[in-house]
């Protein structure tokens, strides 16, 4: 069967966490923890997922052990986290806005808030999930820093942005300025298609690879196992 674009990006998301070991994931949305529990399904056995509140959870979301606040707190601070959080606005050094679009004295629009953004940041690896890719989203420049980019995290040990997943591709820091280069495109888009897409100067490389395919076993897992009903065709 057709492999749609929701599935690439689960595929996506789900690699954020490859090689992890024994971290919390904590995804935000539905395609991202579609993401995780894929990968601790798969090819992160020793990924820790939590049901938001005090429990450790397994895939299927019955509980495997208690996550005290404490030991939360510990796991956030010292880098044994890895967050994949939404982005109203990003720019090219991965600097996010989720809390207001305009000048945070008088905003056009009230979002979330700052949140923890700049704590799951500055203390452990955050990754972000965008599902509409386009320029009010890729900015120039966020009208307020919430998330941490690397322009701004000089010093910060356990800072690191891994990924950036959109509907459109995959998205890293791999360049001598730790500015935003297209990883992997999705199949289907072209790199025409994201530059425009994108409102600042995109580092692309000669050669950019495609999302990887899922395997025959993550197509089942993610269409009878985690999703039968589909829910991931609505976010995407």
């Amino acid at each position: 069967m057709t492999v749609t674009r929701a599935e690439y990006c689960v595929i996506a998301c789900a690699e954020a966490w490859r090689d992890n070991g024994e971290v919390l994931a904590s995804p935000m949305g539905l395609i991202p923890s579609l993401g995780a529990r894929l990968a601790r399904l798969t090819f992160s056995p020793d990924l820790l997922l939590t049901d938001g509140e005090a429990m450790i959870v397994r895939p299927d979301g019955t509980a495997e052990g208690w996550l005290p606040y404490r030991q939360h707190l510990a796991l956030v601070s010292g880098g044994r986290r890895h967050v994949m959080m939404g982005a109203s606005q990003i720019d090219r050094y991965g600097n996010q806005n989720i809390s207001c679009i305009g000048d945070w004295q008088r905003p056009k629009r009230q979002l979330l808030g700052v949140r923890g953004a700049p704590v799951n940041t500055l203390n452990n690896p955050t990754s972000y999930w965008v599902p509409r890719h386009s320029r009010r989203v890729f900015v120039e420049k966020v009208d307020l820093v919430c998330g941490v980019g690397y322009d701004r995290a000089d010093g910060a040990r356990f800072h690191r942005i891994p990924r950036v997943v959109s509907d459109l591709g995959v998205f890293d820091f791999a360049t001598p300025d730790r500015s935003m280069r297209l990883a992997s495109l999705h199949p289907g888009v072209s790199v025409a298609e994201v530059r425009e897409a994108t409102g600042f100067e995109l580092s692309v490389p000669e050669n950019v690879s495609l999302t990887r395919e899922p395997t025959s076993h993550e197509l089942e897992l993610i269409r009878e196992v985690l999703d039968p009903q589909g829910a991931r065709a609505k976010e995407v």
